[in-house]
């Protein structure tokens, strides 16, 4: 997607927002559930939130009972596959495994350089280095940098932003690939129309989501945000989270993360993410706090 286009759609998300909150509306997208979006301003989506396949009955009624043909409508789900006697068809079969497949190529791939180095990431490490088994088997390890990286971060980091930006491939190398642009430029004027300082932006290889605590122990940031693939499922192998988190430091319980997930092209569309994520931010920071405490202060 384009410059333009984001910058155009990013404005027209934190319009909406803008006027909701001053009539006192329900929020585009829900703290309680980030994945709720109003059917009315996204296509997508209908039905009460859940995401709508474009298949008609005509299409699988010759292999699927008539029941099924509604269900099959309102979710991505494998809702009357149909069998043949014990057995999956093949053709449910052969689209169970490629699937799979598709989520296990996320977990074991590579984001792409190019990508980083154009939205100016530099890319730092954890403890795994680099070792993608250890990194399934050990998660504690994702969670601290090595010193190596925490000397680059003192020497290339503003100190003490308001919002740092960070990335990780976590468990999904494609969700990066597939919405960080997108997710990124978005947020970051999204800030910027609210006149927020930002650190600067790094990439982490093989994190997880508690690094955050050592990166806020280190540059002292006000708010963290974190941009991580999630755990690939059967459904899309391209869904990424982000969390948010008011000074995340050594001792940060995991319900003082706010999180929205599911985002990518059939969830929450990247761009509206994006915006959506900044007017987040600025909250957190007029509550100055996150997770479930964020709930409580805002009522």
């Amino acid at each position: 997607m384009d410059a333009k286009t984001i910058e155009q759609i990013t404005k027209m998300v934190i319009e909406t927002l803008s006027e909701q909150t001053q009539r006192n509306e329900r929020p585009l997208i829900s703290i309680r559930n980030p994945s709720e979006l109003l059917q009315e301003t996204n296509p997508l989506l209908k039905n009460d939130g859940i995401p709508i396949q474009d298949i008609t009955p005509k299409e699988f009624s010759e292999d699927f009972d008539e029941r099924y043909a509604n269900a099959r409508r309102k979710t991505p789900a494998r809702i009357g596959i149909g069998r043949s006697g014990p057995r999956p068809l093949t053709k449910s079969l052969l689209k169970f495994r490629l699937d799979h497949a598709a989520a296990v190529d996320s977990v074991y791939g590579e984001v792409d350089t190019a990508l980083l180095e154009k939205l100016g990431f530099f890319t730092i490490q954890t403890k795994v280095e680099n070792d993608k088994e250890t990194y399934i088997l050990r998660p504690d390890l994702g969670r601290k940098l090595n010193e190596h990286a925490k000397e680059v971060l003192i020497n290339r980091c503003i100190m003490q932003p308001q919002v740092q930006i960070i990335a990780s491939n976590g468990l999904s190398a494609k969700a990066i690939n597939a919405n960080l642009e997108n997710v990124y430029l978005s947020l970051v004027q999204s800030l910027e129309s609210l006149q927020l300082t930002i650190g600067t932006p790094f990439y982490i290889e093989q994190g997880r989501v508690g690094l955050m605590d050592d990166i806020g122990e280190l540059l002292k940031p006000t708010v963290v945000i974190y941009l991580i693939g999630e755990r690939p499922g059967l459904v899309t192998a391209e869904s990424m989270s982000a969390y948010i988190c008011y000074q995340p430091r050594y001792g940060t319980i995991e319900s003082d993360r706010t999180v929205v997930s599911n985002i990518h092209q059939g969830g929450i569309p990247p761009v509206e993410a994006g915006a959506f994520l900044g007017t987040l931010i600025e909250k957190i920071l007029k509550y100055e706090a996150s997770g479930i405490k964020l709930v409580e202060k805002e009522g």
